[in-house]
C-alpha cells in the first residue's frame, strides 16, 4: 500500500448564493495500491463529503468540485485532512472547468502510469 497526497476542491455557498464564489481546497492523505486507485479514492472521499446544511436559518453547501493533485508521500492517517484553502473567484464557471481540466490531467496521468 503507499500513500498519497491528494488536492480535493469544493464549491462553498451561502444562502441564495448571490455572493462572490468561494472554493475550498484541501489537502488530503491517501493510501492506495497506485495513483490511479488513490485518484477514485480521494474522489470517493470529496462525494461523500458534499453537504447541504442549515445554519442560523441560512442554507449552506459544500459541493465536491474534483481532485487536482495528486503526490506520492510517506505513510500517515487515511484521509486525515492536512491544508485547506478556502478562496472567492469572480468567475466561478472559469474555476470549475479548471478545476475539472487539471482533474482530467491527473487522471491522463494515473492511467498513462499504469500502462507503463
Amino acid at each position: 500500500m503507499n500513500w498519497y497526497l491528494a488536492k480535493l476542491v469544493y464549491r462553498f455557498t451561502c444562502g441564495s448564493g448571490l455572493h462572490q464564489p468561494q472554493f475550498n481546497e484541501q489537502l488530503r492523505l491517501v493510501a492506495a495500491e497506485d495513483a490511479l486507485h488513490a485518484f477514485h479514492k480521494a474522489r470517493l472521499i470529496g462525494e461523500r463529503e458534499t453537504v447541504s446544511l442549515v445554519e442560523n436559518g441560512l442554507p449552506i453547501k459544500w459541493k465536491f468540485i474534483d481532485v487536482t493533485e495528486l503526490f506520492p508521500v510517506n505513510k500517515s492517517i487515511d484521509g486525515a485532512e492536512v491544508w485547506s484553502c478556502t478562496s472567492e473567484d469572480a468567475d466561478a464557471e472559469l474555476y470549475i472547468r479548471n478545476t475539472k481540466l487539471k482533474a482530467d490531467n491527473l487522471l491522463q496521468q494515473g492511467i498513462h502510469e499504469l500502462n507503463s
